[in-house]
């Protein structure tokens, strides 16, 4: 730490750059300190010397095919966004009163969850399961357990499983007998060293892939019990805790795609989001909550990152001069998002100083920690606290834990925020550094090969500054890219099989696990999702961008009730057989466009998926008012028994 310490003390890094490798090493030698299991050499069969090597802390150099001269992004380029990072998101522990108060009310405070426990016993009510398993030993005390299960090449039974998520493994049996990894990765940033890491980890300890989730995330799949915590140990030695990915904890803190390089972004979201994931690692009374808890933040620039589904949202807005409030860019706060149970996030009314928001997050979750159902899994998110209370009572519990007084501001006093790009997160757009690009690269579906992963690495160094961005959307950029060498990205990417290039139709294809590999999914969403990609392909074209989401169950992981197009996975009775099939949902939308998609069909079969929905997409083009009318606005202009008539008389060519 003393070499590290000497090192950030020179010229050579941003504050955001020591910021993070702060950050990440005191997390890396507090993991190294508290386990003596494998090192990545052990993992992989490597010479102990390679292990050895730290991950160098320089950013890479722009060297090999895109060499010239073009200069990288500087820190100082940022501009406006670094200039407003709050001081808590330029330091590597917190400094401000608001946050080390809370650091301090933190201490010591893991009996919250049992003294929550306790108020539902004295009432006389029982516990799920899942929280009688937490009460009788913290799953995160369950390294030996996970050793032990490794050296025997066995996986786990009963609630065992559910412990262990909590570590990032998760069995997935019947779909596959095998271990899926989820991982961590705060804002869905990566570096080229941590990517070309994975890869080998793909090749070597799982199925050779890697899967682009819904929140901005990597998962690793068909892992051998005996690899299990091989593969843990490989990606805490990458920097990559995926401590809390599973079960019911926060998950990945997601921010805007393009964050710091947005030329119409407000903020830059990357401080906040590593923050509060730095934080959520360090104290251990932030896991096992009453249930899942997703928190993202919105920056205002053209790829959203869905912020109104999540149980916080932060969504950045400017206030003009002449209102209550000074001039400037805040955060106003959406709560209790969970489009699975019908239920966007609702604006509370807040308007929060960016300094704020990481003080008001972790106490909004303690409120839910102590006040949330330990009784009921189907009631336990913080949805239902809220039916319960009522949004105004949390709001108010949480600013008083916190010690906050934030001003209160209509929304309609704030500026409109800038249009969301439908597909910006695809093809070569301009970033607020002169000179410099973003780059989307489709990934069918979300997944990668080992060998792409290590192809996309090998792009971002030699292109750009190295950093490749996940997006909710369940594909990646490659940022700061100089224009010169857009056409030599454009070109590698087409080597190792990847675009940046997609149709209407493709570009907006979001699919979960599926049946393949989740016990839950009724069908092979990812499978059928291409298929019906490559079938539109061949036989129409959209001139307007259209949204279809496929999701196995109702857990709805890829969010169907938010899409142009949502599918959603069933059984159908055809005969005296079960196919695989979906129901059909219309008219959903995010952000300004916000609204729970309507089922307008039942227990489609897979096989007649495709042709049902070239019907669907004939009928917009042959009614649709005007050729700027999309389908979105069509779908939602006409009543579900005009939309029937419409697609239901649509010749489909042979």
């Amino acid at each position: 730490m003393e070499v590290l310490s000497s090192r950030l003390n020179g010229d050579g890094f941003t504050d955001e750059q020591k910021s993070y490798l702060q950050g990440f090493w005191s997390g890396f030698e507090a993991v190294r300190s508290r386990q003596s299991g494998p090192t990545w050499s052990a993992t992989l069969g490597l010479p102990e010397s390679v292990s050895n090597n730290r991950p160098s802390a320089e950013p890479p150099a722009i060297v090999g095919s895109c060499a010239g001269g073009a200069r990288r992004p500087s820190g100082a380029e940022e501009g406006e966004a670094a200039a407003r990072r709050p001081a808590w998101g330029r330091s590597s522990s917190p400094t401000s009163k608001e946050t080390q108060s809370l650091s301090n009310s933190c201490s010591g405070s893991e009996s919250a969850h049992r003294t929550a426990q306790d108020r539902f016993l004295a009432q006389g009510k029982k516990l799920s399961p899942e929280e009688e398993c937490k009460r009788k030993q913290d799953p995160l005390d369950a390294w030996d357990d996970l050793s032990a299960h490794a050296a025997e090449g066995k996986f786990p039974k009963g609630l065992d499983v559910f412990r262990f998520k909590f570590h990032g493994l998760f069995y997935v049996a019947p779909a596959q007998d095998a271990f899926m990894c989820r991982l961590r990765l705060p804002a869905g940033i990566l570096q080229s060293h941590q990517l070309r890491g994975i890869a080998r980890i793909a090749e070597e300890l799982a199925g050779g892939y890697a899967d682009v989730t819904t929140r901005a995330n990597l998962q690793l799949r068909e892992i051998k019990a005996e690899n299990g915590i091989r593969v843990l140990t490989a990606l805490h030695e990458l920097g990559i805790v995926p401590r809390g990915a599973g079960a019911d904890n926060i998950r990945n803190i997601t921010a805007s795609p393009t964050a710091g390089i947005d030329p119409v972004e407000l903020i830059d979201t990357r401080p906040f989001a590593k923050e509060l994931h730095h934080t959520i690692l360090h104290h251990r009374e932030l896991y096992g909550l009453p249930r899942k808890f997703n928190v993202a933040f919105d920056g205002g620039g053209r790829i959203s990152v869905l912020e109104d589904t999540n149980d916080i949202g932060f969504a950045a807005v400017r206030v003009g001069a002449g209102k209550s409030a000074p001039a400037g860019v805040y955060f106003r706060v959406l709560l209790g998002g969970i489009t699975g149970h019908l239920d966007f996030a609702r604006d509370t009314g807040l308007l929060l100083e960016p300094s704020q928001c990481l003080p008001l997050a972790l106490a909004m979750v303690r409120v839910f920690i102590e006040h949330g159902d330990r009784t009921d899994r189907k009631k336990a998110r913080l949805k239902y606290l809220l039916d319960r209370w009522g949004h105004e009572r949390f709001v108010e519990e949480s600013l008083a834990r916190a010690k906050l007084s934030p001003r209160r501001l209509a929304l309609e006093d704030c500026e409109p925020r800038a249009p969301v790009s439908k597909h910006g997160h695809i093809g070569v757009h301009e970033q607020k550094q002169p000179g410099y690009r973003y780059i989307g690269v489709v990934l069918p579906v979300g997944r990668m090969t080992y060998a792409q992963m290590r192809g996309l690495a090998a792009i971002a160094e030699r292109c750009g500054s190295g950093t490749l961005r996940l997006t909710v959307w369940q594909n990646l950029l490659i940022s700061d890219v100089h224009e010169a060498h857009v056409q030599t990205v454009l070109e590698e990417l087409h080597t190792i099989g990847l675009s940046a290039k997609a149709s209407g139709i493709r570009g907006g294809l979001v699919a979960c696990t599926g049946s393949k590999g989740c016990k839950y999914a009724a069908s092979d969403t990812k499978g059928h999702a291409l298929e019906l990609a490559s079938y539109l392909e061949d036989r129409l074209q959209l001139d307007h961008p259209i949204n279809i989401h496929f999701t196995g169950c109702p857990h709805s992981c890829a969010q169907h009730t938010i899409g142009d197009i949502g599918l959603l996975g069933t059984k159908v009775p055809v005969g005296e057989d079960v196919v695989e099939g979906y129901h059909v949902y219309l008219g959903g939308g995010y952000g300004a466009d916000q609204k729970i998609a309507r089922e307008v069909y039942r227990d489609v079969p897979a096989a007649a998926l495709p042709m049902r929905i070239e019907r669907m997409l004939r009928g917009y083009l042959e009614c649709r008012r005007d050729a700027g009318e999309t389908f979105l606005e069509l779908t939602r202009r006409k009543t579900i028994p005009e939309l029937l008539e419409i697609f239901d008389r649509q010749e489909v060519p042979a």
